[in-house]
């Protein structure tokens, strides 16, 4: 006689209902295949949803800090698991977690003074516009 599974006893249905847990490692595991770096346009991408998430913060008032830390950590996390910390432009070795950080968050900072400048303190737009004079590259964010 067979028991249908609204019958069946406690022990049972809980066995049922957590023998899928048991694949979970598996399917969540790193793939096996080697994952493509993240493109210069998929970078961008990042450094863009990461200072949006900044812009946010702050706007909910939410520390400067702490606001480019998540969105910074968001981004590293990211990298390392969607790309395995690989990046198109800068070669062909793995960055470590606490590089992807350090990019991330700088990247973050960089983002937020070009889309909301007046979110980011002044001593810190002093630095961004520093950095970008130094480097040569692009100009200073509009205040």
């Amino acid at each position: 006689m067979t028991r249908s599974l609204l019958a069946s006893s406690p022990r049972g249905i809980l066995r049922l209902l957590a023998s899928p847990l048991l694949a979970l490692p598996v399917l969540l595991s790193a793939p096996a295949v080697q994952a493509a770096p993240a493109t210069q346009a998929e970078m961008g991408l990042y450094t863009r949803i990461a200072a949006v998430n900044v812009c946010i913060a702050r706007a909910a008032g939410i520390d400067f800090d702490k606001a480019v830390g998540v969105a910074g950590e968001t981004i590293a996390q990211l990298i390392l698991g969607q790309h395995q910390g690989l990046i198109q432009q800068v070669g062909d070795k793995p960055l470590t977690i606490e590089q992807l950080r350090k990019g991330a968050v700088n990247s973050a900072v960089l983002g937020a003074a070009e889309i909301c400048p007046k979110s980011v303190p002044p001593d810190v737009m002093k630095k961004v516009e520093a950095a970008l004079k130094q480097a040569g590259g692009g100009k200073a964010p509009a205040k």
